[in-house]
This record gives C-alpha cells, structure tokens and sequence, in this order.
C-alpha cells in the first residue's frame, strides 16, 4: 500500500503516542541550534496558537507562500521533492539523448535505450509529421474483427501493448501462499477512475461524463470519422461501460483481501464463462502453463460473459478503438495531446499542461524506470543515505514492538503473532540490490509510440513469466526515483524508494529529531499497514491467514 494512495484511512496502533511524538519532535526541532539552519520557522503561524489549530500553526506561513502552481492540482513539500528529482533526472535524459545524437552511447545499452526513449518523445517535428500514422495498423486489425475468435485475438494484443479492455490479467504472489506467483484476473476495462464516476448525479460527475465523451468523439474525429458518427460511438462505449461498471466492486469492497481472493481452477473458470475461451486467450498473451487463476471478481467476469453474448461485434469493435485512442493520444502529435489534457485537466483540476520534457520523463520512468533508476541514485542517494535511513528503521521498528508489548487490548496469543509479524517485516532501501535486466527490449529511433508499445509488452511478457516460479523477494514495486513508499502485505515488506529520501523528508545533515519527525512519520505509517484493516489480515510470511485470537 503506496502512502500517497492512503494517509486518509491510515490507522495507528497508538495515536496518542504518535501525537505526543510530534509535539515532542517539534520542541526538540525549535529548541536545536544546529537545526536552525534547517528550520524555518517563517512556515508556522504568527497569529494561531498549536492548541487551537496544530495544523495552522504548523503549516499556513507555508501555506500562505505556496500557491498551488497552474500546472498542478495540489502542492506540498512532496511536489518540492518531486521538483528537485525531475531536475536531476531532467540532466541525466538530456545527457543520454546527446551521448545517442554523439555516438556514445552503444546500441542495446542502458544510456541508449532511456536516450532513445527520451529523445523520440521529445521529437515535436517527427511528432507532427507522423500524425496518428504509427498507430494506423492496430486500428486496421481492430477494424478486421469478424468473429469471437478474431475478438479474443484482439483483447490478448491489446492487453500486451498496454490497454485495458475488458478486464485485466497478470500475475502476483498468491495471497494465500506467499511463495509462489500465481495468474490473477481483476475487473477492468474502464475509462474513468473508478465505478463511481458512471453513477453519481452531482453537477461534477455529470459534467466529467460529458467530457468523457467528448474526449472518445474528437479523438475519432482527429482520425477522420465525421462528428456524427463519433459522438454515437462514444455514447456507446459509455453504455457499455457502466454495464461493466455496476459489476465492478467499489473501491471500499477491494479493501477486503477476503472478498477479492477467489481459487478457480481453470476448468471451472472456462465452464463459468462459455462465452469467453480462457484456453485459447492464455495461448495467445504466450502465459505459461496454468491449472488455476486467483479471480478478484468472478461476478464481473459472468457479467462481461453475459455482454459478450448480447452485444454486437461492431460495438466491441468501437470500444476497442476509442481505448486504444486512449491509451496513445498521449504519445502522438499535438493535437492528440491537447484532448487528453482538457479531459484530465478537468478531472484533477491542473490549469496548465506540464511541459513536454516533464511528460517524456515520467513516461521514461514508467517504461525503463530501473534503467533510468540506475543513473539517478548515482547523483542522488550516497551509501551513507541508506545506512542512516536503515538505523532509522531499525529504532522505529524497537518503538512499535514496545508499543505492542504494552498493548491491554490484545490477548496474549494476538500479541505473540503480531510481534511476530513485526519482526519479520523486510525493508528495502534507496534501490534493488539487483537490476533489471533490459536486454530484452528493444528501443529505436522512433516513432515513440512504438518504443510506448514496445515497453509495455515487454514488461506484459516479464510479468507473465512469473507464474508458476518462486517469488523473487528482491524485487521493487517502485522505481528508484519515486516520491513515495509501500506496504506490501504479501511480502511483508516496507519500501522506501531513494526518492522520497530526500530533503525535507530526509537530511543526514540535520539532527535526529528532523529526520524522525518528517521521513520517521512516514516510516511509522507504512509500518502500520501492516496492522490495518488490510494488513492485519496477513501473517508474518505474507499469507492471506486469521492470526487474531476471536476476542
């Protein structure tokens, strides 16, 4: 569980603790003189005392001095950080692009494929030229669909290159044998965010549903169909989606690893969905040999059997396009681009576009994230960073445990198993002990699209290749670079990516106190996870198991 996704329904074991924690940091913070160099007192309040409004005191000289930038929908010390890290990784991507334009940087190397990645992003000219060119193939075989057959042919190609239609399938630790990964299918095939957006009455969710549709016409129209026509396919794609919406869990409901966690060998999955060939479809994504796949929904999946039954291949057709759209108008020329940002820019509020080379590097990221990871935490995160941060952990760690011994509301059972749990968290630190290995995936000179698509099967087909093996522990949820940090229940895990490791989370510079009252909240939040309503429903070794004594 990423922080960013869930400091709202964080619980802690001892709030009272934690609060008295704070305040005792903050006095150590004012008191420090070696901090005062750190510390500005202009970001508290002249006017509200800590009693009245803890949050004010703390936070409106911040406040009252930061306007959320136009390019954003929200701004904290978080965005600072993410700010400096774009800054760094803007440098190295630059550097790339050139070492390919100069010849130094060798075909298949690391520097050439995120210079190459990069660079064919940033290429505005080739952009424009091309038009939606690239993409001109997969919509010819969309077009071609004439039968199931051909329609389920159709979803595995689509779900290799990165677009989710109809459901989504993958791979995972099996909740309920943390050692091994198993194939997982999950309800999917959505355009907004979440179910919700397809119900709710209010004046925003109408209006976000009109842009939606807008979005779906004029993406077709920027391909030539006429208005008309656009504006009916959309309307159609959006009926077709809220039948897959009403079946589809809230979001509330997937918190419970209980009710998303169904066995299902593989041949009662086929007898379940008689419309829909699980045999030939694992066929086709190329996944290995699999008996059983843990279903998440298996109500959505008779659902999407039942409306594959009833609609028409034509209408299947039009929702796979508008959702391949989807998936490239951000990787196309300008025109494309401009309609993906007025849809998001009214679902999250952002008043201008970020500029393109912070959209290409976050794209980078996401495809070849511990390629570029590699070079960041060379100029980002010294060793010293990660032996500090793992001292840190290790007393956080000792809190947490005297804290659960001195608990009175647990019987002694529960007690022994939850430190039990806690003594086998595993942390990980700054970046991977091992690399990735991309020598797999090919990227070129263009068009970007392409090198996007490339991407995303490779990582499909990485994915895949999992099932049926052992779980490799070592492996990152997060790219090096990212500002955030997890609890991952199935591991047991708390990760801590080099990004998030830095000032004002994080100063090795700075005393103590500093450091545990920024990054050591966030420690302590994702420790907790893993006795939350989530959480507290796997054991030690990640397994989906009860360890709670009924009292």
């Amino acid at each position: 569980m990423s922080l960013s996704s869930t400091v709202s329904q964080q619980r802690s074991l001892s709030v009272r603790a934690m609060i008295g924690f704070a305040i005792a940091s903050l006095v150590l913070l004012l008191s420090s003189n070696s901090y005062a160099q750190k510390f500005e007192r202009s970001e508290l309040s002249t006017t509200c005392k800590p009693c009245d409004d803890f949050y004010k005191y703390a936070n409106q000289g911040w406040l009252d001095k930061n306007p959320i930038p136009d390019d954003h929908s929200e701004w904290g010390h978080w965005d600072e950080i993410i700010e400096r890290n774009l800054s760094i990784l803007h440098e190295v991507l630059d550097k790339a692009r050139a070492d390919v334009r100069n010849g130094l940087a060798p075909k298949g190397s690391i520097q050439q494929k995120i210079g190459d990645y990069y660079g064919t992003g940033m290429d505005t000219v080739a952009l424009a030229k091309a038009g939606y060119t690239p993409v001109k193939p997969e919509l010819l075989r969309i077009a071609g669909i004439q039968s199931q057959d051909d329609l389920l042919k159709e979803v595995a190609r689509l779900h290799g290159i990165g677009v989710d239609v109809l459901f989504s399938f993958g791979a995972d630790v099996d909740a309920k044998n943390s050692a091994r990964v198993v194939a997982v299918a999950y309800q999917g095939g959505l355009g907004l965010p979440e179910r919700e957006y397809y119900f709710k009455k209010d004046p925003k969710s109408v209006e976000i549903r009109e842009a939606y549709l807008r979005y779906a016409a004029h993406l077709q129209m920027l391909t030539g169909l006429d208005s008309a026509k656009s504006f009916t396919n959309a309307r159609m794609m959006l009926a077709l989606e809220t039948k897959l919406a009403e079946a589809s869990m809230t979001l509330v409901e997937q918190r419970d690893p209980d009710s998303t966690y169904h066995d299902i060998l593989l041949a009662d999955l086929v007898a379940m969905t008689s419309h829909w060939s699980w045999t030939n479809y694992l066929r086709e994504i190329g996944a290995p040999a699999v008996n059983e796949v843990i279903v998440g929904q298996p109500n959505f999946l008779r659902t999407l059997d039942t409306l594959l039954a009833q609609r028409s291949i034509s209408d299947w057709k039009t929702y796979f396009t508008i959702h391949l759209l989807f998936r490239v108008s951000r990787s196309l020329d300008q025109k494309f681009d401009r309609e993906n940002f007025a849809f998001y820019q009214l679902l999250y509020g952002a008043k201008t576009q970020l500029p393109l080379w912070k959209r290409r590097l976050h794209a980078t990221d996401g495809a070849l994230g511990e390629a570029l990871g590699q070079a960041y935490v060379k100029v980002a995160f010294p060793p010293a960073a990660k032996a500090g941060m793992l001292k840190m952990i290790a007393n956080l760690k000792n809190a947490l445990h005297d804290d659960l011994e001195h608990l009175d509301w647990i019987s002694e059972p529960t007690r022994v198993k939850a430190l039990e749990k806690l003594n086998a968290f595993m942390q990980k630190v700054g970046y991977p002990d091992h690399w990735r290995d991309y020598s797999n995936l090919m990227i070129d000179q263009g068009p970007f699209v392409l090198n996007s698509f490339r991407a995303s099967k490779f990582e499909f087909d990485r994915t895949l290749a999992k099932i049926g093996k052992p779980v490799d522990r070592t492996e990152w949820g997060m790219t090096p670079p990212t500002v955030n940090a997890y609890y991952n229940s199935s591991m047991n895990e708390i990760v801590f990516p080099a990004g998030i490791l830095q000032p004002p989370f994080f100063d090795l510079s700075v005393d103590d106190a500093y450091n545990y009252g920024a990054i050591g909240a966030i420690i302590g939040h994702e420790m907790t996870h893993g006795f939350d309503d989530e959480g507290a429903k796997s054991d030690a070794q990640g397994n989906l198991k009860n360890w709670w004594a009924p009292e």
